[in-house]
């Protein structure tokens, strides 16, 4: 049975993916911060290219012209809004925002070796795993095209543009996309997928939680560790009670100047400030009163000229997908929270997320969880007893896991 499964190589989980987009490592995060405004996706690629032989006549490679580039280009990370969002709330920011936005992004980028891994297309699917459960979050996988005159010279108008070495575009290979290949072949992996996630011993206790009442600023490393580890962060009450989470994913979606609301309010606030729709007004008013308080005059000004508060934004569903299986999950919090509020004219053709914290139960089975986290396109899910108290969380990491020993068993 192994077989079938162990014959894949990377490539097959890479069919149809889009290429990456890709910031220049010398990029100025103002330039990132646009690009990001104007992008569909809330994750941008960062490259550090070598163009010390930038023509060759004689190369003989996959472009279509005489000439064509030849330089060494890697990946070394990716940036979302997130990461500007909290470096912009770091102390050392607050008081002058727009010479903050002056630094290169490469000042954003974690400083975690090995999350971002190069792989061969023929890379097996165990060497996938393998490096993911040695710590990499995305696997850039090389996609063959056709590199063309005019695409090049589309791509010198944009900031952002697919990388492109000896014909090649890239693209990410996630967690998500190995789960989901799974889950495919979920069959095969019979009775593991039936039992309970307790039973399996993927529950882990160890996550990110920050107290509904605590200033979001105080858990600004606790927003920031959730990001580079996929996850999030729980927000409790005083008795262990999930009311909610503060995402990165939810916080990606946001304009920059939801750092302004970061710095200023609570963390139950802040759920409510991210809420669908716009954050309510009286909230608006709370951080600009704060900010004046606090003498953060260029914050403020960069708050109150930005369209991020606008209470007359939009809230959609992800997916239908999302919407068939938030009615059977558990929602612990009364705060509507959206995934999005608009960032550019693209905004309708953004994938959001619902906002309400998704759950499970510790006997829940393995594949009712799985297929509860893809529907979400989250890479967990937060496991709760029946008062709504947080015992846990299930990463797609401990499945990863469960699902490299099953499969050593079976070869």
């Amino acid at each position: 049975m192994a077989v079938s499964l162990l014959a894949h190589e990377v490539s097959d989980l890479c069919l149809g993916k889009p290429a990456l987009r890709s910031l220049a490592l010398t990029t100025t995060i103002a330039e990132a911060l646009f690009a990001l405004k104007n992008s569909d996706d809330n994750f941008l690629s960062v490259w550090n290219c070598d163009h010390a032989a930038k023509t060759n006549n004689d190369y003989k490679g996959n472009c279509e012209e005489e000439g064509c580039d030849v330089c060494e280009c890697k990946c070394v990370g990716k940036v979302s809004m997130v990461d500007v969002v909290c470096y912009l709330c770091k102390d050392e920011n607050l008081l002058f925002p727009s010479d903050a936005l002056k630094a290169p992004v490469s000042v954003l980028l974690p400083e975690i070796p090995g999350m971002v891994v190069h792989v061969e297309p023929t890379s097996s699917l165990l060497e996938a795993i393998d490096l993911i459960l040695q710590g990499a979050k995305n696997l850039v996988v090389p996609i063959k095209t056709r590199y063309s005159t005019r695409r090049k010279q589309h791509q010198k108008l944009s900031i952002t543009s697919p990388t492109i070495h000896n014909g090649r575009e890239f693209c990410w290979l996630t967690q998500e996309d190995i789960i989901r290949f799974f889950l495919g072949s979920i069959g095969l992996f019979a009775p593991l997928p039936a039992l309970s996630i307790d039973t399996l011993g993927i529950i882990s206790t160890e996550f990110l939680t920050i107290d509904y009442h605590s200033p979001a600023i105080s858990e600004l490393e606790a927003i920031s560790r959730s990001l580079a580890d996929e996850t999030s962060v729980a927000v409790i009450d005083s008795d262990g009670i999930l009311i909610g989470e503060l995402s990165p994913f939810t916080l990606a979606c946001c304009d920059d100047s939801v750092a302004a609301a970061i710095t200023t309010l609570s963390s139950g606030d802040l759920m409510a400030y991210i809420d669908c729709g716009g954050p309510p007004e009286d909230l608006v008013k709370v951080v600009m009163a704060r900010l004046k308080e606090r003498g953060l005059e260029a914050m403020l000004q960069e708050f109150t000229n930005s369209s991020c508060y606008s209470t007359t934004s939009s809230c959609q569903s992800q997916s239908s997908s999302s919407d068939e299986e938030s009615a059977s999950s558990t929602p612990v919090s009364t705060l509507h929270r959206s995934g999005k509020y608009s960032r550019s004219m693209s905004y309708s053709a953004r994938m959001v997320r619902r906002a309400e914290a998704i759950v499970c139960h510790p006997k829940s089975s393995l594949v009712a969880v799985m297929i509860q986290a893809i529907a979400h396109r989250v890479n967990y899910v937060w496991v709760i007893e029946d008062d709504c108290s947080l015992v846990g969380i299930v990463r797609f990491y401990d499945m990863l896991k469960v699902f490299r020993e099953s499969l050593e068993d079976m070869a």
